[in-house]
């Protein structure tokens, strides 16, 4: 992967930028016993993706006004549950090294993505949320949308992901991908630290 073409980078937030991995699990596990459904089962598919979506795969037949309802529901369950979420290894150095302009693409809605940064210490110059955007990961348009807002080419950007359905989005965008936490991307990286090096080299 040639580094040297990538003229602005995209970065996924939860578990990418943020360490929110705790209260995300506790947000869909709290919404699975509400609903009814296997906690297990909405684990195996909600990281990294936008709360309809995954509400949609787990109670299949869902109405649709009653989709977004439950989607609310799991985004309520998670704005005010900010006591553990902190910037993942290497978030801060990288970000004010870094020479290339930047977006966070979230599969948030905006009042979680700014209450999760804020929580992190980590202030976006550019932000794309499921506010922002018709359909959410892994469809392309949020990172389109990101690359559009700092207008860069999405082939000159590098999408930062820890999960499948953003790795997905990143590379239908057209852009380069960088994966953590072992999900298969065009570069795996161990974390932002590893990055930061790499882009600074």
């Amino acid at each position: 992967m040639d580094l040297t073409i990538i003229e602005a980078v995209l970065f996924d937030m939860d578990g990418t930028l943020v360490d929110s991995d705790a209260a995300v699990e506790r947000a869909w596990r709290t919404w699975a016993t509400e609903f009814g459904a296997d906690p297990r089962a909405v684990l195996a598919v909600a990281h990294g993706a936008p709360a309809e979506r995954t509400v949609r795969l787990i109670l299949p037949g869902l109405p649709e006004d009653q989709v977004t309802t439950a989607a609310a529901r799991q985004l309520e369950l998670q704005y005010d549950d900010l006591s553990d979420v902190v910037p993942t290894t290497g978030a801060h150095e990288l970000l004010a090294d870094l020479r290339l302009p930047w977006a966070v693409v979230t599969s948030a809605d905006v009042r979680l993505a700014k209450a999760r940064l804020g929580a992190a210490g980590i202030e976006a110059p550019a932000l794309v949320t499921v506010d922002d955007i018709r359909v959410g990961k892994p469809d392309p348009e949020g990172y389109l949308r990101g690359a559009e807002l700092l207008g860069v080419s999405p082939d000159r950007c590098l999408v930062v992901e820890d999960a499948e359905v953003g790795v997905t989005a990143g590379r239908a965008a057209g852009a380069q991908v960088a994966a953590l936490k072992g999900v298969d991307g065009d570069l795996r990286i161990t974390d932002l630290t590893e990055l930061h090096r790499l882009l600074t080299a």
